[in-house]
Order: structure tokens, then sequence, then C-alpha cells
């Protein structure tokens, strides 16, 4: 099979993309998956239906449609950790037992979503009071990693225009200004904070609630603290010795990952801005999606099919970077939600066995919403060195329309694409200039700055809209195309030691800086010399 893909690949390597669209007129069809009304056009990465077929086989032959069976009924498929991974079953909208360890874990997870609706619905009607008995206007969730970006992204895709009953704010960073600039403007008598920590040890997460609760200390009744803190975590003793009672300790489940978390009561905030009702409309989409990943077949799954061709993109024609670009402004902190969900997923060197891989993994993801990238990093896509893969995310109807502009903005991401593909020829550029009075080298030079290659890959996913139905579908996808990918590459993408090294490092190097404790015998010269350095400015500004 790796026989078959590389002599595809080699093919292909030389093709041009405008060519491919002109030799098969029915490419545009033969290489667009539909999904409802969303459609998903691949015409315009470099593959073809001989190379889709092939790959297609590939996922065949390695399991993906046992893994991805496996994962639905909650198998062990965190092979390091020995844990299923079960985001699914949150969204899940019947009550059809999912089994772990032998438990079925539904009534649980409808306990916990109970418990979420009626928190949620009493904080926006004004039931949910503040130690003075005023009632709460401000939610700020304090979190990070998982219990940050996916819930911020979902708030901020469903914000709209009206004024939400209660507003809410998301603090993740450690760095002091993040908090200070959140809380600036609030009433301590009329804010909640939500402190979501799975093991509620998370070092960023304890830090900015310890300095929260000592703002809400400096204004209100230490005793009466209790009424301005809900917390999310599986680790109910240690947020009740923080202060928080128990009835307001939503669970967490070691079976569901933190970057697939928004789903469960890591999702608060989104049912506190946004409602329950859109909460459950978000939970709806994605099991719609799901029911689509485990039935369909693999050459019409649109998971599948996006995850083989990001693979095909980076294993096989060495692409090292992929851009995502929602030309939505509501999708705007979907490129970082994706940064995690992908890179802490499948950005390892090893295999689920522990083995090297015999070649990379994912490549880097970054990107920005359209229009505003087009007037930056575009003209690096569109004359740089590195052509790298784009995915463009576009909603088709805006939800609060204004003249043409929505017209305006699809055509510009439809022209992105075509552009990309297609560039400019030396030619055409000739002809634009003639007249322009330019000629000799003059004319040569200004031909050559203005030509653009072409012949550069991307994928366009159109969807009706965003709502809140339509977003659970979308990320659903990308978890779905995530493991697949993982699943493709041959690593476990549900465990993140990479992430615990630094966390560890920071430990003896934060007690340096705070205390002047010396650094173990082990640490290098040049990070002894940074602290001493950093020591030095700390303590000159104290």
């Amino acid at each position: 099979m790796s026989e078959t893909l590389a002599a595809r690949a080699r093919m292909l390597a030389t093709a041009r993309l405008g060519d491919l669209l002109v030799q098969d007129p029915e490419r545009a069809t033969r290489l667009a998956l539909h999904w409802g009304d969303w459609r998903i056009d691949c015409s315009k990465e470099r593959i073809d239906a001989g190379a889709l077929e092939a790959l297609v086989a590939h996922a065949d032959a390695i399991g993906v449609p046992r893994w991805i069976d496996a994962l639905f009924n909650g198998e062990r498929v965190n092979l390091s950790e020995q844990r299923p991974a079960l985001h699914t079953a949150l969204r899940q909208q019947d009550d059809t037992p999912v089994r772990v360890g032998g438990d079925d874990v539904m009534p649980a997870i409808r306990e916990a979503q109970r418990r979420q609706r009626a928190l949620a619905d009493a904080i926006r009607d004004g039931r949910r009071r503040g130690a003075t008995g005023k009632p709460i206007t401000d939610v700020v969730n304090i979190g990070i990693g998982g219990s940050d970006l996916g819930p911020r992204m979902v708030c901020d895709a469903l914000a709209g225009t009206k004024a939400p009953p209660v507003r809410v704010t998301f603090v993740s960073n450690v760095d002091p200004e993040a908090l200070s600039r959140a809380i600036a403007p609030l009433d301590p008598a009329s804010t909640a904070f939500v402190v979501t920590s799975k093991t509620f040890t998370t070092q960023e997460t304890l830090a900015n609630a310890t300095a929260a609760r000592a703002w809400l200390a400096r204004s209100l009744p230490e005793s009466a603290l209790g009424a301005h803190f809900v917390g999310v975590s599986a680790n109910v003793a240690a947020a009740g010795a923080f202060g928080i009672a128990a009835d307001d300790v939503l669970p967490m489940w070691d079976w569901v990952g933190g970057r697939y978390s928004l789903w469960s009561a890591v999702g608060l905030p989104i049912s506190i801005r946004c409602g329950p009702d859109a909460f459950d409309a978000l939970l709806a989409g994605a099991a719609a999606m799901d029911a689509h990943v485990r039935s369909a077949p693999l050459a019409q799954n649109v998971a599948v099919v996006l995850a083989l061709v990001g693979w095909w993109n980076a294993r096989w024609l060495g692409h090292t970077q992929r851009l995502v670009i929602p030309y939505s402004h509501a999708l705007r902190e979907l490129p970082a939600y994706l940064q995690q969900l992908v890179l802490e997923s499948n950005g390892k060197g090893v295999a689920r066995d522990g083995s090297p891989l015999a070649a990379g993994s994912a490549p880097s993801l970054w990107g920005e919403p359209g229009t505003d990238a087009q007037h930056s990093f575009f003209q690096w896509l569109h004359q740089g060195t590195h052509p790298s893969p784009v995915e463009f995310v576009v909603p088709v109807q805006a939800q609060h329309p204004i003249a043409d502009q929505q017209r305006l903005l699809v055509a510009n991401a439809l022209a992105q694409s075509q552009a990309l593909a297609a560039g400019r020829a030396a030619g055409t550029v000739r002809r634009e200039l003639a007249g322009s009075g330019l000629d000799g080298v003059a004319l040569d030079s200004a031909i050559a700055a203005r030509v653009c290659p072409g012949n550069r890959p991307s994928t366009t996913l159109l969807l009706p809209t965003v709502d809140a139905r339509n977003l659970g579908a979308l990320v659903a996808l990308y978890e779905h195309r995530t493991y697949v990918e993982g699943l493709l590459y041959g690593i476990n993408s549900f465990d993140q030691w990479g992430v615990e090294l630094g966390k560890t490092l920071a430990k003896p190097i934060a007690r340096a800086l705070i205390d002047g404790t010396p650094l173990p015998d082990d640490a290098d010269t040049s990070t002894r010399a940074l602290v001493a350095h950093a020591r030095t400015l700390l303590d000159r500004g104290a």
C-alpha cells in the first residue's frame, strides 16, 4: 500500500492544479463531499480519484473503522493511560447505555447536565445572588487549555448582537495582567467565578482563583465568598478546601480529555452566556456528526476524507504547515482552539507502542479569519517559497446581514481558493501592464514582482451558517478528523505528556524567583543566568 501511495505522490507532485481541473470536468464533483447542506470541496488539493481510492484502502487496511467503533464503544483508545475517550457520550441524544468498567455512565451524565442547566438558569434569571444579596451579573471563567479554549470559542461564536443577561469573561493566562484587566470594571458583589480544573491542582488556574478570592475578600465578608464561586472538577475535596461548596462543584471524568471537554460541565460558561437551549443545540449538532462518522462508508465519511487529505499533504507531499482560515468573525477563535485540539493530540514523535515514528507527525497549524488575513500573511501564501495547504471554513449565510456584505465575504473566500490554485502567469501580467510605459528591464522586473505561481492546495468547507447546531457539528467534525489522523500517523491522540515537562521544570524556577530557593544541580548555565537576571529585575520592581 505504501508503494502505491508513494507512486501516486510522485506522479502528482509535478501536476498543476489548474490542469487537473481542466483535464477532468467532473473533478469538482468527484472530489467533493456533502453532509446535509454542507459541501466540502477537496478538488483544489493535489490529489486525484486514484490517490483518494488508495488512501481509503489504506485507512481500511489499518483498521480505521474498527478504531472508530472502539472510540464510541468506550474501549481504552488512550493506551498510555489505559482510558477510554468518551466525549461522544456527553452529546448522545438518547439514554442507550454507555459502559466504562462495566458501569453505565449515562445516568451520571444526565444528572450533571440537569445540574448544569439549573445553575445556568439560576444565574441567568437572577436567582443566584452574591454575599450582599445582589444578583450575579458577571461570570469570570478561570481555566486553561481545554478548560478555556473550547468554551471561549463557542461563547464568542454564538455571542450575537444582543446584550446577554449575564456577561461572561475568560481568564487563562497566569500573567497578572489577564486577571487584572478582566476584573477591573467588575463589581465584586455581583461577580462570580467558575474555576475549572479536573484535578484542582493546575498551577495557573489556582493562582488566578486565589487572586480572585483575595479581590473579593477586600470588599466582601470572607465567610460568604462561597456564593461567588462554582467549581468544575473531579476533585471535590480540593475544591471544598478552596471554599467551594460540594453542591456548587460540577463533575469531570477521567474518560474525557481536557481538549474534548466543552461538551461536559466545562461548557457551563456556554450555558450561562448563550443559554441552556443553545448548549443543547450544540450537543445535538455534534451528535448528528457523530452518527455520520460512525455509520458512513470511509469514502463518503467527511471526517475520514479530511483526515486522509491532511495526512496525504503532510506525510506524502511533505507539507509541514496547515492553515485554517474561517471566513467568519464569529469563528475568529477557531484556529486557536484547533491548535490545541490538533497539536496537543497529534504533535508527538512516538507510536502507540512507544517506538519512534517512522515519519513525521502533525504539521503546525495556524490561521486567522478572512478577510483580515488577506491583508497580512496571504502575501506569503501567494508568493512565498513555502507552499502550505489552506482550509477555508465559510459559513454562507450571515446571522446578522448588512446589505451585500456577506456575499462580498463569501466571494473573497472563493476567490482566494481560486487564486491559490490558478495563480497569475507572466503572460497575464504582461497584458495587464500593456500601455503602462514600462519596457525592457523595468517591465521584466515589474512582471516578475507580480507573478503568483499558483498551484497551491486548499480545501473549502461551505456550511449554512454559524448557529449552535452547525457549530457543534463543525467542532465534532474536527475532533473526529484529528482522531483519524492520529490513527494514520499511528499515535495515541489522547495523551499529552509533553505538556507536563514544562510544568515540572517551572516549579523549582518559580521557587527560585519567589524566595531565592537554589535551583536543582542539574539546571543548565543558561537557565541559571536567566533566573538570576529575572530575579534582579523582579526585586527591583518590588
